[in-house]
This record gives C-alpha cells, sequence and structure tokens, in this order.
C-alpha cells in the first residue's frame, strides 16, 4: 500500500472499498439494462411534448422521465457514483420513498434518519444545501409531516438538472448507451 492511503483512518478505507464495491455493482446492472434504456431513450426523444418545449423544459422532462424509469435510475446513478455525488440521488430517493409512506407511526423514525444521513452537519452522506434551506429542514424534522423535505428535495433535483444530468449526457456512459 502507498504511503499516501496507509496514513488514512482505517474508517475510510472501509468506506472506499464500500463505495467501489456499490459502483461496481451498480454498473453490472447498467451493462444488463442497456436494451431497456435504449427504449426509453427513444420514447424521451420523440415525444410530442419534448419538441413543443423549451431546451430548459425539455432537460426538466428528459431527467424527470429518466427518473421514473428503473433502468434509468441505475445508469445516471452509476453515473453519479463514479462522480462521487451519488448522495444527491440517493436523497432524492429517500425522499420519494419518504413522502409515499402509508404508515405515519414511523414517519418520525425516517425522517430522523433521512436527516441524519443526508442532511445534518457532517452527516455521512452530507448532500449540498444553502444554510437557509437546511435550517427549514432542521426546524420541519422535529414534527415531520409527509411534504418535510420537499424543499431540500427540490434543490437537489435542480442541482442534479442543471449540474449533473448536462455532464451524464455528454458522458460515455450515456453515449455508449446511445450508440
Amino acid at each position: 500500500m502507498c504511503k499516501g492511503l496507509s496514513a488514512l483512518p482505517a474508517t475510510c478505507l472501509e468506506r472506499a472499498k464500500e463505495m467501489k464495491g456499490k459502483c461496481f455493482s451498480v454498473l453490472k446492472l447498467y451493462v444488463k439494462a442497456l436494451p431497456q434504456l435504449v427504449m426509453f431513450d427513444m420514447t424521451c426523444q420523440y415525444s410530442v411534448d419534448c419538441f413543443r418545449a423549451s431546451p430548459e423544459e425539455k432537460r426538466l422532462q428528459e431527467l424527470e422521465k429518466l427518473l421514473t424509469n428503473k433502468h434509468g435510475l441505475l445508469v445516471f446513478r452509476a453515473f453519479l457514483c463514479k462522480e462521487f455525488s451519488e448522495e444527491n440521488i440517493d436523497f432524492w430517493m429517500a425522499c420519494e420513498d419518504f413522502k409515499n409512506m402509508k404508515e405515519n407511526s414511523k414517519l418520525t423514525f425516517k425522517a430522523k434518519k433521512i436527516y441524519e444521513e443526508y442532511v445534518a452537519i457532517k452527516a455521512p452522506k452530507e448532500i449540498n444545501l444553502d444554510s437557509q434551506t437546511r435550517e427549514a429542514v432542521t426546524s420541519n424534522v422535529t414534527n415531520p409531516t409527509l411534504s418535510c423535505f420537499e424543499t431540500a428535495q427540490k434543490r437537489i433535483f435542480n442541482l442534479m438538472e442543471k449540474d449533473s444530468f448536462p455532464r451524464f449526457l455528454k458522458s460515455e456512459l450515456c453515449l455508449d448507451i446511445l450508440r
């Protein structure tokens, strides 16, 4: 092992190995999903709504469609994993699950879990939020409702839409699918 890595705490090395394993398993799923992704691209590319929309609306519609397609979601997550920003999609997915919860008895537990994993300062998968949004979520979690993460989820979606998704569309991963 090189000197640089041996100087890191064991927890950092374990986390890096864990992330590498997750990325590898997601990439294996991506290879299996190629045929479905080509069909996804064709339906998005040729939908009537896409032709009428502005470039920003097209990108928004494409990202929304990508996130509702299980194979598209896997490939986008694999891309974010390669870019070390998979916490964004993980948080977005956790919020989607949270909004669709049926049992109110577990609402507080699930809200605190999401908060501690993604929103809290120095959280294991801390997402990039402005202080105002972080404070709003912090106060919402004390008495959670199904919409307590809504603002933060929108911010992360906008971040992915404006930053990660355009890079994804230009990435080798995406271009390979389109070929």
